[in-house]
């Protein structure tokens, strides 16, 4: 449960870091929260998937710094993913060309 909740915070850090750095795809605070947070897990349970050992199963289960520190990195870098593809389909759902 605890890799589940780092996904989805670092998640929702992630979705606005990439709102702030990206304004073109900002869907605001509470959009790039959710997008990031729905981003971050399913990011982090791919990348669990894909890498056990940052799920902390070479560990016994127990959760290591390299598993906390992958969940973070999984979870950060999907919920940024999943904000720029939402505001890209919001962009083209509008109208209005990338800029």
């Amino acid at each position: 449960m605890l890799p589940l909740i780092i996904q989805l915070i670092s998640g929702a850090v992630g979705g606005n870091v990439a709102g702030s750095v990206l304004k073109q795809y900002d869907l605001g605070t509470l959009g790039n929260s959710i997008a990031g947070i729905v981003g971050g897990g399913i990011g982090g349970q791919i990348l669990s998937a894909l890498l056990p050992a940052l799920a902390g199963a070479a560990n016994g289960g127990n959760l290591d710094l390299g598993a906390i520190v992958g969940q973070v990195a999984g979870g950060g870098v999907g919920g940024g993913i999943l904000m720029v593809l939402v505001g890209l389909v919001r962009q083209a759902m509008a109208g209005s060309p990338a800029k």
